[in-house]
This record gives C-alpha cells, structure tokens and sequence, in this order.
C-alpha cells in the first residue's frame, strides 16, 4: 500500500509523517498528489483575543461533533517556542480529552514568525486532513491580541471569540470584527459585562451595509460547561 493509499484511509501515522513532509518542503510534488482527494471537508476557523476561551470552544465544538460520528482534524496554531523555533503546545496539552480519540487528529504548528494569526503551511495541512477523510477541519488560530484577518481566506466559517473583558479594545478591533466574523461568541457569559459586550456588537453590526445576505449571530456561552 502506497503511503497516499494510506493517506486517504486515514492513518494516523501517515498523516503526521505528510505533514512533517510539507513543513519541511521535502516533497514539492505530494500536494499535487493529495490535492484531487480534497474539497469535501467543512473548515472551522475559531479567532479572538488571548485568554478568550478558544480552546475551551474548540473542545466543546469538537465533543458535540465527535457526538454525530463525524471526524475531526484539529490544526492549533502555537507560538513558536524561542529555545526549539517549534510550537509550544499549549493547545494539545489543553485538548488531551479528545487526543486519543480514534476520530480525531490534532497537530499543533508553530508560527515561526508568519503573521495573520497562521502557521505558513496552516492551509496546507488543513488539504491533507481533508484528503485523509475529515469531516471537519477546525482550525485554532494564535491569540495575538487582534483578529487575525488570514483565517477567513482559509474557513469556510470563521468563529471570532470574545470574553466581556475585551469590551476595552472592540472599538479596534471593530473592523477586522466586520470583515471575518461569520458567527461572534461571547465566551465566558456568565461574567460580569458578557450582556453589554453583545449589544456593543450588535449595534457595531447594524451600522453595516444592509445589503449583506448574511447577519451574524451572536452567541453567549461558557464553553468550560457546553
């Protein structure tokens, strides 16, 4: 069995091995090769500030979906560690309740110095998860402190978190708020600020061009308990 034979019938082993490949740029022609077995899989970008809750949401997301039978592959984007230049992994330690799952795979991915929030081959791993059968690919992104306008181009749904502490800094993030948000969640709603916070953003959201087809819904949430 050839190793994109194996790819494709998702072998764990396999797929971690493809992955290093394309990191380290050691075979220019595998995603030729993988990319004819892509295009079925959902992505999931999940954005916002640090210490919004994102891992907690991602676990949350995931349980539910692993709920319906579907599987899962869970791209989470660190900051690159500055001893090793490799991801840190902060969020896979956080995720050890659905890293053993038999439906789920997780890598972790340093940044290495790309902005937007996204590792330099985020997207392309997100192509091999796919052609390995994934139902869904979520993708986590780095929190540095404003939203990272690359995962757009990459989801098909971005997910932009916010807790009530971040009602101080909405005013600039606003912008970057209206471009990527498919769907906005208040994490953390239980605290203090969560209710103004939502309608801090929709107000933010009413004064967009009414022309848009799509209005963006707004949820409140504690993902520690969803």
């Amino acid at each position: 069995m050839t190793n994109l034979e194996k790819l494709l019938k998702a072998d764990k082993i396999t797929i971690a091995r493809t992955i290093t490949q394309i990191e380290n740029n050691s075979n220019p022609e595998l995603l030729e090769n993988i990319f004819p077995h892509t295009g079925k899989a959902f992505h999931i970008g999940i954005t916002g500030p640090p210490g919004a809750g994102k891992s907690s949401l991602v676990n949350a997301l995931v349980s539910k979906l692993l709920d319906d039978n579907k599987k899962v592959g869970i791209i989470a984007v660190d900051p690159t560690s500055p001893f090793s230049g490799g991801a840190l992994l902060g969020d896979r330690i956080r995720m050890n309740d659905l890293a053993l799952h038999e439906n789920v795979f997780i890598r972790s991915m340093a940044t290495r110095g790309s902005l937007g929030g996204l590792a330099s081959k985020t997207k392309d791993v997100a192509l091999i998860m796919d052609a390995a059968g994934m139902d869904y690919v979520v993708i986590e992104t780095v929190g540095v402190g404003q939203i990272e306008l690359d995962i757009a181009q990459v989801c098909d749904t971005t997910i932009v978190v916010l807790v009530p502490e971040s009602g101080d800094s909405i005013q600039a993030m606003k912008a970057g708020l209206l471009e990527v948000a498919d769907i906005l969640v208040v994490n953390k709603g239980d605290r203090t600020g969560s209710d103004r916070l939502i309608l801090e953003l929709k107000f933010a959201f009413e004064l967009r061009d009414q022309n848009l087809d799509w209005e963006v819904p707004i949820l409140k949430t504690v993902a520690i308990e969803d």
